[in-house]
């Protein structure tokens, strides 16, 4: 079988800002002081404005929920390539944490610009990786 790669796999990936909206972020019930649904349109204004700089994208969950709302600031294409990867941020509930991740992803994000100091404070570390289920492990149809 011959794989065909789109041809939008080939462009130039912006810093992307992959925000959690799953079980726990997002939910007023969990974090009900903080505004989600104009946390979320603040980072699309963001973008919008960024020129393409910039891209957001949603998430259903992104597994730390203990430390909603999560973020995940992804790298550029060309940062990757040069060995940067993924910030990922928790407890981004407030207009001071959101106006932090947007400032630092405009400025370049992973890989491009350090990051500052009190945005450090919100990192967290990604999920381990699961294990692969014994279903996965024999295929699809069970069979070894």
């Amino acid at each position: 079988m011959t794989w065909i790669r789109p041809l939008a796999a080939h462009a130039e990936r912006p810093c992307t800002l992959v925000v959690c909206r799953g079980c726990c972020c997002g939910d007023p019930r969990k974090n009900p002081g903080s505004d989600h649904a104009g946390q979320l349109a603040r980072l699309r204004e963001a973008a919008a404005a960024s020129g393409g700089r910039l891209a957001v994208r949603t998430s259903d969950c992104l597994g730390p929920c203990a430390q909603a709302n999560v973020i995940v600031v992804q790298p550029t294409s060309e940062a990757r390539r040069r060995g940067a990867r993924a910030a990922w941020f928790g407890w981004a509930l407030d207009d001071t944490a959101t106006d932090e991740i947007i400032a630092w992803a405009e400025s370049g994000g992973p890989g491009s610009t350090p990051i500052p100091p009190t945005l450090d404070l919100h990192r967290i570390d990604p999920p381990a990786p699961a294990a692969p289920s014994e279903s996965t492990r024999r295929g699809r149809r069970g069979k070894r």
